[in-house]
């Protein structure tokens, strides 16, 4: 298997953040606050059947009429998310415009919203694809990369809506395609202190801003002492599922990845301490034709810091561009 199959040259880690586990802890070491003063932002909001808002920051670019690529980020982000912000600047520098968008209940959304993101939300892309394109940007105008559960979202929306996507092109990165395993995965003892951390931020989500939960789901998010548990207590039951095992299997991607007519590529790294690079060795002999994987020796979960910038932005910057390899990534 080469990570330069995409035409790229393989992962190199940038020193000193060798490893899964220093790739992945640098977002949150260093909070790199991505410079994006050079293109002023438009706030965008998109209103939902029950009214609640979904929001957003569109970069217009450096010139009208610029292909649009949407951020959409993972659990517990926001538009603000180290990865968000650098893979902004990444692709306006490159000449696109960017949407930094807020799922349903992320902070800047959250005073807006009574309910919350979840993996499998896909009806809220559709929503924003839908107004985004009711501004001029037609499919042939419109990209789309999901970091993490924004990844899962992502690829469920595309394997929905098939031909019909409103997106050209998409890209996920290091995104959780079986999310039972994923969930198993987290509670493992070398993972303790990511699942801890992981999991006080759900219940800060969550336990703000006017959600409709009942007093049993609250008392469901006060006790729960794993994400499984926050899942089948909360979770779960908020959104119509019989338990966080009927969620996670309606709404995990990685079954679905054969009904997906939109080209997108996959970028995952074998040293994810998150998600099981098996899974996505798994799930590759069912991806459609127009699909392509990108698994990097290295670059943690969300990571991907390289010696020359994030290796996942360039990758996904050459596969917007018409350089993908197809069947020929690994």
């Amino acid at each position: 298997m080469s990570d330069g199959a995409i035409g790229l040259q393989p992962f190199r880690a940038r020193a000193p953040w060798f490893g899964g586990d220093l790739q992945t802890l640098r977002n949150s070491f260093m909070r790199d606050r991505a410079d994006l003063d050079p293109w002023p932002g438009e706030r965008l909001y998109f209103a939902a059947d029950n009214g609640d808002r979904l929001n957003g920051v569109l970069h217009a670019g450096g010139e009208d009429g610029n292909a649009l690529v949407v951020l959409i980020h993972g659990l517990t982000g926001c538009e603000d998310s180290a990865y968000v912000r650098a893979s902004a600047r990444h692709l306006l520098s490159s000449g696109y415009a960017v949407l930094r968008l807020n799922l349903r209940g992320a902070q800047p959304s959250r005073q807006d919203c009574r309910q919350m993101y979840h993996a499998g939300r896909s009806e809220d892309l559709a929503l924003v694809f839908d107004r985004l394109a009711g501004r001029g940007y037609d499919a042939d105008r419109m990209f789309a990369v999901g970091y993490s559960l924004g990844g899962n979202i992502l690829l469920k929306y595309l394997a929905e809506t098939g031909a019909g996507s409103l997106v050209s092109r998409a890209a996920t990165v290091s995104t959780p395609l079986d999310l039972s395993t994923v969930s198993r995965r987290l509670e493992a003892p070398r993972n303790r202190l990511y699942h801890r951390w992981l999991l006080d931020r759900m219940k800060q989500d969550w336990g703000g801003g006017p959600l409709d939960l009942s007093s049993i789901q609250r008392e469901a998010l006060d006790r729960a002492a794993s994400i499984r548990e926050f899942d089948d207590g909360v979770v779960a039951p908020r959104n119509g599922f019989l338990s966080a095992e009927d969620y996670y299997a309606r709404c995990a991607a990685g079954p679905r990845l054969g009904e997906i007519a939109t080209p997108t590529l996959l970028v995952h790294a074998q040293d994810d301490p998150w998600i099981p690079a098996e899974i996505y060795r798994r799930y590759k002999p069912s991806m459609a034709p127009d699909m392509a994987m990108a698994l990097a020796s290295g670059g943690g979960h969300v990571g991907f810091h390289g010696r020359d910038g994030r290796w996942h932005d360039r990758a996904t910057l050459r596969f917007f561009a018409g350089d993908d390899a197809g069947s020929r990534c690994t």
